[in-house]
């Protein structure tokens, strides 16, 4: 790792010359190593390091208006966690392709739009204008709260999925990712119904629905109550989720997320099925872990050319 200062900007990696490509629905990443929506802030860590050297961007959830978010405080620490409920806050879709994706992509990065929505209306009107956008992928985040749905994330009804991707999946010829939840008794079951209904990919997981209490006073520390829990404690949870998701599903691609903060745990999700990961939780404390875990992975990799060759190929271990 070197340290170069130019115009102000503090570049932390020199530029790499990536070894081990993975491909996601037909999308070549330069390296299987991406953000997790809701994580990334272009306009703070491209002073740290270039985002296109990232094998994706998957930016945070747009909306079909700007949302606010939930009152504060909205995170709390857990053992080897965080807790958010930051509720999707966003500035809405029309700001999203007027600045954020067109910096994202002038900057030369491989863009995965995240969808949120509380209605299939919502998810329906964000897609109709990312339909022909510059985004390279849609990750549709099917665990926001879902007022059609008696206030239960789509994710979670497999019915209910497959009814939002048959309005969904005609709107555009994009890949398209489904973000599933593990707040599920099988996950495999949501998972086959997105595929069985146009989903080009999965990704998971999303965050544990979790929380924490303030002994002095008795009551949640978060002001909604419950939130999502990321971070290295997760690390099981998602590993099984990808690992009985490729069991039943043995061709869709898969992205692992959930507890990647090292180019080790990366790899565990490749041995596990995965094509590719996203680093979420780490990248708040230490805002180049995308990259630096990519470094990690591509020289690890080095020593693996047979799942290198499956990955560069859109297969994988499993």
């Amino acid at each position: 790792m070197t340290v170069e200062t130019t115009a102000n900007r503090i570049n932390l990696y020199e530029p790499h010359e990536w070894k081990h490509p993975t491909k996601v629905a037909g999308v070549t990443w330069k390296n299987p190593v991406g953000t997790a929506s809701g994580t990334f802030q272009y306009a703070a860590v491209r002073w740290f390091y270039d985002v296109s050297q990232l094998g994706a961007v998957s930016t945070k959830g747009v909306s079909p208006v700007p949302w606010e978010g939930n009152p504060s405080p909205r995170t709390a620490e857990g053992p080897a966690s965080n807790i958010n409920a930051v509720g999707l806050q966003n500035p809405g879709v029309d700001h999203y392709l007027v600045d954020d994706l067109p910096k994202l992509k002038e900057a030369g990065a491989t863009v995965v739009a995240n969808v949120a929505g509380h209605s299939d209306d919502d998810y329906a009107a964000v897609v109709a204008k990312l339909a022909d956008s510059a985004a390279d992928m849609l990750e549709i985040n099917v665990s926001c709260p879902n007022v059609t749905h008696g206030g239960m994330s789509v994710g979670t009804d497999p019915v209910a999925l497959a009814k939002l991707m048959d309005r969904l999946r005609p709107m555009t010829d994009k890949p398209m990712i489904i973000k599933l939840t593990p707040n599920v008794t099988d996950i495999t079951v949501p998972a086959r119904a997105a595929v069985e209904h146009g989903a080009d990919a999965l990704s998971m997981i999303n965050t544990v629905l979790g929380m924490r209490i303030d002994i002095r006073t008795g009551k949640p520390i978060i002001a909604h109550v419950t939130g999502g829990v990321s971070g290295p404690a997760v690390l099981p949870i998602g590993l099984v989720a990808v690992y009985r998701t490729r069991t039943v599903l043995p061709d869709i691609p898969i992205i692992g997320i959930g507890g990647v903060d090292s180019g080790e745990k990366a790899l565990e999700y490749l041995y596990a099925g995965a094509n590719a990961v996203e680093v979420g939780a780490a990248a708040l404390f230490d805002p180049v872990a995308p990259l630096r875990v990519a470094r990690e992975l591509d020289d690890l990799l080095d020593e693996r050319p047979e799942l290198a060759a499956k990955l560069a190929a859109g297969k994988t271990w499993r």
